[in-house]
């Protein structure tokens, strides 16, 4: 997909905006895994999130070869259409992004605040995407895909960062929504010729890329009913999966509720807000805490961009049992 000098010619791009996110290890978090355990900060970004990364490696390249570039269109749930907003915005080339209905009310206005015409339609991601699609069609836009090799190559990014601080990590944990964080994760490790262990991690109530490693063939799924709208995808990317299916050893499934325990010891532990599938990382650790002992274990905190309400409703609904289970 692309070589090291490449990787490194990325980072250079994504560092005009993007200064190198922390890599911190945080005790409490070592002594509820009961093991030493590093996380790296991808909700400290101008957007809240990694995809930000993404967003500028595409938009230069795109803006470098068509410079008359009419404008850009794409579907998101939230993080990719902030990164094609704020990315665009830095290069003049107008955005229109598609999000389904009820999406997150704070990611929208956050998209509209970074200059991008926001249209809502649909019930879910995919059905948002595919009149994103017939649209770009229509108007002559540029359609931005939620997976693609520029997308990896800037998230990769983040990879490169944090391998290079943490080179001994033995096992990195990494949630999948299209698939380009951890393609980046993956990338980056073999580029650098690293052994750490990459696990893929998914919600139960969206688990098409856990149910396609499974199988070894692609599977979709009815519904993404997860309130982790990072990691809602129904139909696995093909290009994705095959990169996954070579380069991680596994795909745990986390339940909501399983995601909003960590939401909350990311709270009591770092002080750190995460969404929900910046928090899956973390979930999906404890779930397999009887085997880290002895591990320096990675975490991706991949973004924070959580509403207000959303958290008050699934993670604080209940504070005297939030209390007890992050004692």
């Amino acid at each position: 997909m692309f070589d090291l000098n490449e990787l490194e010619r990325a980072h250079r791009i994504v560092g005009t905006a993007v200064p190198p996110t922390p890599v911190h290890a945080w005790p409490l978090l070592a002594e509820r895994l009961g093991t030493r355990v590093v996380v790296k900060h991808e909700n400290h970004t101008p957007i809240g999130a990694f995809k930000v990364r993404g967003g500028l490696v595409y938009i230069e390249r795109l803006k470098r070869e068509r410079p008359d570039v009419p404008g850009i269109i794409s579907a998101t749930r939230g993080n990719h259409g902030q990164s094609l907003a704020f990315a665009a915005g830095r290069h003049g080339v107008p955005a229109v992004i598609y999000v389904p209905r009820s999406n997150s009310v704070e990611k929208n206005r956050a998209m509209r605040a970074f200059g991008a015409e926001l249209v809502e339609h649909g019930e879910d991601f995919q059905a948002a995407r595919e009149e994103a699609e017939r649209r770009a069609q229509f108007a002559g836009l540029h359609m931005v895909p939620s997976f693609h090799p520029d997308l990896v190559l800037g998230v990769a990014t983040y990879a490169l960062e944090l391998f290079r601080s943490a080179p001994d990590l033995d096992i990195l944990y990494v949630p999948i929504g299209q698939g380009s964080g951890i393609c980046g994760c993956i990338m980056a490790r073999d580029l650098l010729g690293l052994k750490t262990e990459i696990v893929g991690v998914q919600s139960t109530e969206a688990p098409s890329y856990a149910l396609s490693f499974a199988a070894g063939k692609i599977v979709t799924t009815a519904t993404s009913n997860t309130r982790a709208d990072g990691m809602a995808t129904r139909i696995p990317d093909a290009d994705a999966f095959a990169l996954i299916r070579k380069g991680t050893s596994r795909i745990v499934q986390v339940t909501d509720d399983e995601v909003g325990q960590a939401i909350r010891a990311y709270w009591t532990d770092t002080h750190n807000l995460a969404e929900g599938a910046g928090a899956a990382a973390l979930a999906a650790a404890l779930q397999e805490k009887g085997g880290l002992a002895g591990k320096r274990v990675g975490l991706i905190l991949t973004g924070g961009n959580i509403d207000f309400d959303l958290f008050g409703k699934w993670v604080m609904a209940d504070v005297p049992s939030a209390r007890r289970v992050v004692a």
